[in-house]
Formats: structure tokens, sequence, C-alpha cells
């Protein structure tokens, strides 16, 4: 995965803050929300997040949109979770 490719991509669709975030085995991050929309898109490792009440794993490759002030859980797998964060 081209990390500057993805970078210039969410730049382009208005993410102002657009960062490389990782996480090790196993953090958890109960229950929060953001003041506005975040992009994430997975580059290694894996990560289970629960959003309305549905909860979904996404893997390299995947990208994921959380709602501005909207509640949301996320936890990362054996290996941990490296991922592009986009952020308006």
């Amino acid at each position: 995965m081209d990390e500057q490719l993805l970078t210039k991509q969410l730049q382009e669709e208005g993410f102002d803050d657009v960062y490389v975030w990782e996480d090790g085995p196993g953090m958890n991050y109960p229950p929060h929300q953001h003041p506005d929309v975040s992009a994430h898109i997975i580059l290694a490792g894996e990560m289970t997040v629960t959003l309305e009440g549905q909860t979904r794993t996404y893997r390299p490759g995947e990208r994921f949109d959380i709602p501005g002030k909207v509640p949301h859980s996320a936890s990362m797998g054996p290996e941990g979770c490296k991922y592009l964060v986009g952020e308006k």
C-alpha cells in the first residue's frame, strides 16, 4: 500500500489532519466519540470496530469512516494494528 497516495487521497477529500497511528496487540478503546468525521485505512494488522450496534473486523487495505459525535469502540488484533487516520 502506498501511504503517500492514500494520504493525498484523504487530503483531497477534505481531511485536514492525516497521520499514521499504531496500536499494540489487544489494545482496546472503550466507547468514545469524535467531534467530526474520521477516516481509517488499515495498513497492517487488524481492528475490530463496534459502531451503531454492528461489529466488524477490518484488515489491510480496508477503509471505514466514523461519523462525528457517534459513539464507537475498537480493539486491535493479536498483531496490533497500524492505520492511516484522517480527521476533519
